[in-house]
């Protein structure tokens, strides 16, 4: 009588195991879908607002370096973690976005717009992301440090924020890159 207990027990586990990895699948593949069909096209939209909202991009170059060696290990990694990548880059740009925006003289309509595709791009790659997945912790830093000498030390100037857009820019186009990359 264990044994049979036993043995069903490991197959009601096997068989849930068996439904987590399809559903984990169907997860993928709706993932990839939707990176496929929708993430270009809400990308261009944020570019294209983050253009609009805003004169010309600075020329000057942004006190912390762009982390493209970020970007070249990311282009060789799996799928979920790329994935996970772009969640993670999406969600700290918004964090940035985040803080006193009081000298900013951008088009007020075009910042929320941009604003809320970034909020909409980041809820779609949240549901093709583990919550138990840790975030790039040099990603994190990186982000952190612009918010320190750029945003706080210039003290959330409006010369500030143009670098925070030049970078945000440079970010986005990079992980459009990066997404057209994965299918």
């Amino acid at each position: 009588m264990r044994r049979s207990r036993h043995g069903i027990h490991t197959a009601a586990c096997a068989s849930l195991e068996n439904e987590s990895s399809l559903l984990r699948m169907q997860s993928v593949c709706h993932c990839c879908d939707w990176i496929r069909h929708h993430y270009g096209h809400l990308s261009s939209e944020y570019l294209s607002l983050l253009d609009q909202m805003g004169g010309d991009i600075t020329k000057q170059d942004s006190p912390v370096f762009f982390p493209t060696s970020l970007y070249r290990h990311i282009d060789d990694a799996e799928f979920e973690d790329k994935v996970r990548f772009l969640k993670e880059t999406i969600y700290q740009i918004t964090k940035l976005f985040d803080g006193n925006m009081k000298s900013v003289t951008w088009d007020k309509k075009n910042l929320d717009d941009f604003l809320n595709i970034l909020e909409r791009q980041l809820e779609n790659l949240n549901s093709c992301v583990s919550p138990a997945m840790k975030p790039e912790r040099r990603l994190k830093r990186y982000f952190k440090k612009l918010n320190k000498n750029v945003l706080r030390k210039m003290n959330y100037s409006a010369q500030a924020w143009e670098l925070i857009r030049k970078e945000t820019k440079r970010h986005l186009q990079r992980l459009d890159i990066l997404a057209a990359q994965m299918y």
